[in-house]
């Protein structure tokens, strides 16, 4: 029996729905992030006494800085599952880049973005 080199497209066809369900989610939260930023909810410390507002605009600041940082790491994870819809539409999802081998489908479900098969991820760390 030959080893089987890609998935089949009702397979892929199941990673997409995975994916297109993550990317919603992803996107969502994205768009929160980018309103915390934006401060468009009108959740500010106008409505506070003048006793607390220093400290409520101590950490408006850094709640802005936190949502900056996890609005770049979604926007890089958005990106991420669009070029694995991508490989989807060409049929090389699921296909390692490194060793041309099929990645398990319990990593693709954990990690539907995923390029790299276990060992070939260790053996780029070292």
């Amino acid at each position: 029996m030959t080893e089987k080199t890609r998935y089949y497209d009702d397979e892929l066809l199941e990673f997409k729905e995975l994916i297109l369900r993550k990317l919603d989610k992803a996107q969502k939260d994205y768009e929160t992030y980018r309103s915390v930023i934006a401060q468009t909810d009108n959740n500010d410390t106008m409505d506070t006494s003048p006793t607390f507002k220093v400290l409520e605009e101590g950490a408006a600041v850094l709640s802005k800085e936190e949502a900056g940082k996890l609005a770049q790491r979604q926007q890089k994870f958005i990106q991420h599952l669009r070029a694995a819809l991508v490989r989807i539409e060409n049929k090389t999802y699921g296909i390692c880049r490194e060793t041309g081998q099929l990645i398990p489908r319990e990593r693709l479900m954990a990690v539907p973005h995923a390029t790299l098969s276990i060992d070939a991820k260790k053996r780029q760390r070292t």
